[in-house]
This record gives structure tokens, sequence and C-alpha cells, in this order.
């Protein structure tokens, strides 16, 4: 067994602050924080003390370091950072050398803490602290202090020395010899700024306690029969200890599970039945054992074939929710959102069609100006055409205002497609930040050193948006669609197996390549798109060497856990769960499941958003769930469209149940009710509305993601139509059968529970109509009382008839003719929704839910919000005069008083309006080479922020109970 002192060691010299320096012993080893276990010995790591086991075993008091053997813990920390990186006794060079990883704090965020902890009391008088200056807005702290945990809280340490904030060196700071199981080190940022920590050491003071092994098995996960899961446990010991062994053994389960090497910690197991399995990791050192579990479920493969997507063509809504939602975006939101990318004078969230209109300059060889705003600026311009295209299919049946909108939404189209595709390069590239860039800066396309300017990115929203022009025109109109093939052709012959090796760093172009591929593939017949398909998959392929904030920590096959930017991640998933699909890779979709697992059952918000802000914009720690949560818009998008390529690979309705969540309270109520503002967030309490933001990636996702109903609504395949949405529409779901189908619903969806579907084929034909039964029990972090599932009632032309269920779905199999009708009744009724346990932000609090609907309650209606719920029963009222018609849930509080509980969706719209504010600055997102413009603050003359709320709470999805 090797010990990593025997890798490398470093000096002792160059500590700041105390008379010990000399005497303290080279220590460490250089750890690559992702493989410290793959060691030579089997995979058990062995570090941090000279002298070797027999100095420890005869009570040595020569200072070793504690702090590899400790577990730690932290106040918050920024994406893309680990703090278990901060103990593995890496020799850093100077304060930028991350070569071994770093830990920071979130920007913004105040005093933070970190904390060390220990299965044994540990004696110690010397840490030491190298600072990090490598990540985003690093700092050095204004100030550090040390205190210790005396059984009941954490006390500063005495007579301490040194507390140094020297760069490129270890800041020694001593103390009287205290003995404690926690250590921590409470820290002052900067203002405004991130705290990096490169290493923490904990010097020992006399005897060194035998610790146990610390043993970490890693995280649950899913693995798909045939396939198989990589296990990369970790085991540490302070040092070489004789006879130090570890072992993988099942602790439960319903079939076998087979190891390649039962011995080596980094392993991989396969499994010879479905079912939900427990794994044990052991190690044994100085005759004291550690045991860790990880629990797998075992799936079944997915049907051989996934559904077909029903595109989104010309349709009608007849829904009272729905026709006033998509009427606000249409004749507000949309326009709002065109006239911002016409603007040539903002200051803050700048770059529309203007940098399309100087990039066709530049490739004509004219006079041009430089490159505004953010370099993925081109994104907004994309997702608005995308939004107009949409918009445009939507049947305005006589409405004056939509039907005046749609004609300015067709005006722009003739204006903006022009000007767009005068900025595509020769070859097809486009992205203008690139084409407008200095080529000292950006030398050359698709390098590494550019991973961040977003290529693919903006790219992918482009060949998006060709695909709702094709469907808005029947294929009549084939310049986007012509383009988008341009552009993927360009990056198919540039970009792959021996050509070039790359990834972008924001995802969005490998959903998008299959999403292209597959409707290639549907209008010109199979193959015409695959090369798209392959190149998605390369691309993910691909992502390796990286950190977690871009989800390039690991290859997409071995990833179980959802970590770093939320958005990143959720198009990512979707992405890798399409190629999962297409290519039925048994490692991708067994890390498609588990990711799944862990987003929705450890990571998710009951009102179906995801991305606790504990990292920049993205994922904390399981269950870390605040109620200040982050929950991006664009993040909902993301999620919708990751169940829902779920939903047609598995066909099963859990994955429609999810993306109808996250639709009808993190995604409908982004934009203000009467269209003119939207949320960039949306947390569980209050909400911040404003016309535009410093970074506007999620204007034009709005809206496109929820006008999209044909989509969202139904599946199909040869044999039947899946109907995953309940929203009054007349849709075409196109060939079913060989004959083509109109579906019809008439419901007032989700107030009542009743639904007239009724199935228009072409032709009478024999086929499978199968209605999603809700099941509101769609994560385990949330339980609900009364549970509701099941139909109360379900006929065809009036007559009961006889249904299977299905992966949640109510089977009809007959021979269908136009003007056959399905009624049946979901049950709706008021739930009280408790959190788990682990989720501390939840505990002692319940949430409200009607059908699909979490609600909030608001100062609008009641003194006050912050007392105890009473357990008097809560009823559902219809109030037409309350937020344009509403189902109302009234109770009581505590004292006596009524309680009253709006929709999410509906929250926050009853305080002064925002309109003429914009969001806040991210200077964490990079502006395009020598971009003009440059954004300073958020409140730049003219243009303030939103209102002020002030610290006063009006909104909350949480309640406190008694």
């Amino acid at each position: 067994m090797t010990s990593t002192r025997d890798q490398a060691t470093v000096s002792g010299t160059g500590v700041q602050g105390s008379p010990m320096d000399e005497r303290m012993p080279p220590v460490g080893g250089m750890v690559d924080r992702r493989r410290f276990l793959a060691t030579t010995g089997g995979g058990v790591l062995a570090v941090g003390l000279s002298g070797g086991h027999a100095a420890l075993a005869a009570g040595a008091v020569a200072p070793v370091n504690l702090a590899v053997m400790a577990r730690t813990s932290w106040s918050n920390r920024s994406s893309g950072t680990r703090l278990a990186a901060i103990n593995t006794n890496a020799a850093p060079t100077n304060s930028k050398d991350d070569t071994e990883g770093a830990f920071a704090t979130e920007p913004h965020s105040g005093p933070a803490w970190i904390e060390y902890s220990w299965d044994v009391p540990v004696r110690t008088n010397a840490v030491d602290v190298y600072w990090w200056l490598g990540g985003w807005k690093g700092a050095l702290p204004t100030g550090w202090r040390v205190s210790a945990w005396d059984g009941k809280r954490f006390v500063p340490v005495r007579n301490v020395q040194g507390l140094g904030l020297a760069p490129d060196a270890y800041n020694r700071t001593t103390f009287d010899p205290i003995t404690t199981t926690r250590l921590r080190l409470d820290i002052d940022p900067a203002a405004k700024a991130s705290v990096g920590v490169l290493q923490w050491r904990v010097w020992s003071h006399g005897a060194v306690p035998v610790f146990p092994p610390l043993v970490t098995a890693g995280q649950d996960r899913a693995v798909v029969l045939g396939g198989q899961t990589y296990l990369d446990g970790r085991v540490r010991t302070l040092d070489a200890a004789p006879g130090a062994a570890a072992l993988w053994h099942k602790v439960s389960g319903p079939g076998g599970v087979s190891f390649a090497d039962a011995t080596r910690v980094d392993t991989t197991a396969r499994f010879s039945a479905p079912g939900e399995y427990v794994l044990q990791l052991s190690a044994k050192a100085d005759g004291k054992t550690t045991q860790s579990i990880l629990k797998v479920r075992a799936e079944t493969p997915p049907p051989d074939e996934r559904l077909d997507v029903v595109y989104t063509t010309p349709y009608a809504i007849d829904s009272p929710l729905w026709s006033s939602r998509a009427k606000a975006l249409i004749t507000r939101w949309i326009p709002h959102c065109i006239d911002y990318c016409e603007r040539t004078d903002l200051k803050i969230g700048q770059g529309g069609l203007d940098n399309f209109i100087e990039a066709g300059k530049a490739l004509r060889g004219e006079p041009h100006a430089a490159h505004k705003g953010y370099v993925f600026s081109n994104a907004w311009v994309h997702q608005t055409v995308e939004s107009m295209c949409i918009a445009l299919m939507v049947d305005p049946q006589g409405d004056k205002e939509i039907i005046a909108a749609q004609d300015l939404m067709r005006r722009k189209l003739g204006e903006w497609i022009p000007v767009i595709l005068a900025a595509q390069e020769p070859d097809g590239y486009l992205q203008t930040a690139y084409t407008l860039a200095d080529r000292a800066k950006w030398p050359a396309r698709w390098s590494p050193e550019q991973r961040g300017n977003h290529e693919g990115y903006v790219a992918g929203y482009f060949i998006e948006s060709a695909i709702n022009h094709y469907t808005l025109t029947g294929g009549k109109d084939l310049r986007l669609y012509n383009a988008a093939k341009k552009l993927a052709d360009c990056w198919v012959a540039n970009i792959g197996p021996g050509k070039k090796d790359w990834f972008d760093g924001h995802q969005e172009m490998e959903q998008a390549l299959v999403r292209f591929g597959r409707f290639v593939n549907d209008m010109e017949g199979q193959g015409h798109g695959d090369a798209y398909i392959r190149l998605a998959r390369f691309l993910l392929d691909s992502r390796r060497g990286g950190s977690e904030y871009d989800q390039s920590h690991l290859p997409p096959g071995r990833q179980y856990e959802a970590v770093g930017h939320a958005v990143r991640a959720v198009y990512f998933y979707s992405g890798m769960a399409d190629i999962a699909a297409e290519t039925r890779d048994i490692n991708y979709q067994s890390a498609v499941l588990s990711l799944w697992d862990n987003m929705v059952n450890k990571k998710y918000y009951v009102t179906g958003g995801v991305g606790s802000g504990d990292t920049a914009e993205g994922f904390g720690e399981n269950y870390a769930l605040r109620n200040d949560a982050y929950c991006e818009s664009c993040s909902s998008c993301g999620l919708i469209f990751f169940q829902y390529k779920l939903n047609i690979a598995y066909h099963d309705a859990k994955y429609a149940d999810l993306y109808e969540e996250t639709m009808y309270n993190a995604l409908l109520g982004s934009t203000a009710l009467d269209g003119q503002t939207f949320c960039y967030t949306n947390p569980l309490v209050d909400t911040e509305r404003t016309t535009w933001h410093v970074c506007p990636c999620c204007v034009g996702n709005i809206p496109r993601t929820l006008l999209m109903v044909p989509t969202w609504a139904y599946a199909k395949d040869k044999a039947g139509v899946n109907v995953n949405l309940f929203i009054g529409s007349r849709v075409n779901v196109g060939d079913v059968a060989g004959t083509a189908v109109e579906m019809v619903q008439k419901t007032n969806y989700p107030w009542e529970g009743a639904v007239a579907l009724t199935v228009n084929p072409a032709k009478t034909t024999s086929f499978a109509v199968r209605i999603r039964v809700p099941d509101r029990a769609t994560s385990a972090l949330y339980t609900a009382t009364p549970p509701v599932r099941g139909l109360e009632s379900l006929t065809v032309n009036g007559k009961a008839v006889q249904y299977r269920m299905e992966k949640g779905y109510a089977v009809v199999e007959r021979e269908w003719a136009a003007g056959d009708r399905v009624d049946f009744v979901l049950p709706l009724a008021v739930q009280r929704v408790r959190g788990d346990d682990k989720v501390e932000a939840t505990r002692g609090k319940v949430a409200l839910r009607y059908g699909p609907l979490v609600y909030n309650v608001e100062k609008a209606d009641q003194p006050s919000i912050d007392q105890p719920l009473a357990a008097t029963p809560v009823t559902a009222e219809w109030r037409p005069d309350l937020l344009g018609g509403v189902v109302a849930l009234k109770g009581q509080w505590q004292d006596g008083t009524p309680m009253l509980a709006i929709p999410n969706y509906a929250r926050m719209n009853r305080l002064p309006s925002a309109a003429g504010g914009v969001g806040g600055i991210d200077s964490g997102v990079n502006y395009a080479i020598g971009a003009q413009g440059q954004v300073v603050a958020a409140d730049t003359t003219g243009e303030a922020e939103g209102h002020d709320r002030g610290h006063a709470r009006h909104s909350q999805v949480w309640i406190t109970v008694a």
C-alpha cells in the first residue's frame, strides 16, 4: 500500500506568523481530488503523517496534519468548487494554483464559515490557511477567526497569534491548545467578493489519536439491467496502517450483485434483477472498521422505440386559464421582447438585432461597429424569433388584440430573417460575437480557450427556431430551415472523430442537434438527420477534464449527481436523455436515470423548480433547498424538456406528472399576469419582476416553452396517442395508425376535474388513446395528504368502458371514428404537503396544493403570513374577482383570522408595478471580446431596479404549522 507522502512532499517553510514553522514536519502529497482513492494498494488512501504507523501506535508528539481525517461542511460555496479539496495535503505553488482543486464561497453571500469535524477528539494548537485567488470575484478576506466546539456551541480559541492574509503562502495561526471534535473558520469576505481556500491544515498537539478510516461509498444511483454502475468510493486512513483494506458487498436486494473487483474502491457492479439494492463499502485499519452504504435502483431497459414527437403546428386554445396566459404572452410579452431586441439605446441587457446588422456589414466588408453586450446575446434574438413563430400558430379566434400582435410578428419576421441570415458566414457558422471579434483576442472558432463564449449555445437556439419556423409555414418557407442545416453541416464538417475534439461551456447545441436531427429525419426521410445526432453524441462524450460548474468533471455516463450551473445541467441532461433514447447506450441510460433520481428526490422544489443558488446559479448539496431559491426561469424551461424526453423514452406518465408541475408553478408565473414583466428567478419567498435584465437569457425562453402546447400535451406512436396535459385546445397530432388525427379537449382544468376529449381521425381506425392519470406524489421529498390519484370516472360516448392501466396511463383501445368522445374526471382536492425532515427549510411547515397548483399566502390578503396555520379544514372556492379568476384556498390562522391562499403562478401581482425596472447585474458571465457598453451596475441612470420591497415578506409558499 502506498502512502501519498511517498508520491510527493511539501516543505514547512514559507508559513506566515509563527515560531513553530521550523519544527513542523514535511507532510502531504499532491492528491488528485477526483481520483485520490485510486492508489496501488487496493484503493485505500493514506495521508498526512510523517513517521509511519509505528509513530501513531507510540503516540508520537511530532505534529501531524489532522485535517486529512476530518469531514468537511460549509455555509455556502461557489459552483465548480469543492470543500473536499482543501484537506487533501496538496502543495499549491501560489494562490492561483488550483491544480488539485479549491473551495470558494459565493460572492455577495456575507460572512461565511467552513468546518472540520472528526470521529474522535483531537488536540491542536495551530492551523495553516492557504488562500485561493483564482476563482470568480475572488479576493482575500477582510478577516478571519478560529472557533472550536465545546460540546454545546462554538467558542473562539484563546491567545491567537497570526490570522494572516498573505497570498502565495500558508498563513500560520497559533492558539492555546484545545481538545475538540469540531473546528471552524469564520471568514469575513470583502464586499461582494468570494473567498477561496486551497488548503486548511490543522496541526496536532501532543499524542495523535488512532482514527477509524473515513469511508464514503458514494452517490445513490440507478442502473439499467444489462449495464454496470461505476463505483468510486472514498477511503482515508492517516497513514499506511498494517492490514488496511477495503471491501464492497451487497447488504440487501432482490438479486445478485457482481463486482469487477470487490477489494477496490473504484470498481464496477452489475445486477441480476430489478429492484432496490443496498451496497456497503467497508474499510479496516488499526483494528477499527468503518462502513458506508449507497442505494442502487436497478431498472429494466426502456422500450425498444421511443414515442414520436407531436410537433407544434397551428392549433387553438380553449381554456380559461391558458387562453388568458397565452394572450398576455402574445399581445404583451413577445412584442415587448421584439421592442427590446430592436433597441440600440439599452444600457444593460444590450446586444439584440443590432449585432446581426453589424456582423452582416463585416461579412460584406463594410465599416461596422463592435459587438454589444454579452457574448451570448444572440440567444434572446433567436428565442424571440422562435416565440414569434409559435405565437403565430395560435388561432386568434377573432380576438382583435391577438390579431394585431400577430400582424406585428409577421412584419418583424419579414424584417428580421434577412438580417439574421446576412450575419451567417459563408460556411454556415453563425455567432455575431465571433464575427465581430478582434482576431488577436479570439483567433479561432471552437478553441478550448474560448469555451465560455457560448458558440454552441447560440447556435442551438438558432437551429431550434428554424424547426418552428418550418412548422409555421408548413415547409413553404425554407430560409431558416436551410440556414440551420448549413450551420449544423458546418459543425459536422469541423468537429468529430478525426477532426476537432471540443465541447461548449454552456450546453444547448446538444439537445438542439438531436431535436433537429429527428425533425430532418421526419421531414426528409430516415437517415438524413443522423449526422446531427451523431455530432450531439460526440459533443457530450467530449466533456471531460473540467469542473462541476459546466458538468465536464466526469464522462457523461459516469455522472450520477446533479451538480453545477442548473441551466447548463438540465440542458445537458436533456441532451443525454435524447442520446440514450436514440442510441440505447446503457451507460447513458443509467446515468440519466441516476441524475433524474438525484434531482427529483433530493434537489427539487415543491413548485417544480430546480437550482437552490447555493452554488453559482446552480445546485447545492442534497436536501439543501432554501426558500429564497434561485429557480431560474431558464432552468424550468430546460427541466420541462428533460422530463419530456424521459416521457417519450420510457412511455411513463410520471415524467409528464413532473413537467406539468414545473409548467403550472415554476414557469407559468415567470411572467406577470399582465404580461409586462418577468422573473429571472422564482424563489418560494416573494419574487422580483422586471421589464428586462442585465442577462436577459430567459425573456424569449419563457414564451417559446409555454406556447408549445401541442408538443407537451401529446405524444404518439404507431399504435396510439398519449394525452399528457389537460388543456382546452384543438390540436392536430399528425399520423396515428395510418391516419391523421385531431384531438379536441374541452375542460376548465385545473379549476375543475372534468375533461371532454373528442377524437377525430380522418378515417375510422383502431388505435389506443392513453390518458395520463395524474399522481401528485411526484417526489420522495414531499408527502401530501390526502393522497390524490386515479380517475373518478371514464366513459366513451356516454358509456362506461373497461380500460387498462399502463405506466400511469388509462388505455382505451378501440376503433375510433370522428366525433367519438371520451369523458373523464380527474380528482381534485386540497392537499397539505410536508417536506422531508432532511430539508431544514421546510421543517415545521406545510405547503398547500390543489390539483397541479401549489399555493402562496400573501400579505395582500391577510395582515400576517408569519403565524401558524390552524389545523381546521382548508377548502377550495372559485373567485372570479381575484387575479383574473382563480380557485382560492380558504382556512384559518392559529389566531382564528381567515387565511386565503392564491396559486403560486399568480404570486406578487398586487404590488406596485416594476415597469421600467431592470434586473440586477450578474458579472459572472462573459462579455463578447471587444464588447461595447459593458455593464458596471444595475442602477444605471434612468433604469433603476424594480420596486423596493425592503425586507418585509409579501408572499410565501411554506406556512408554519402549530
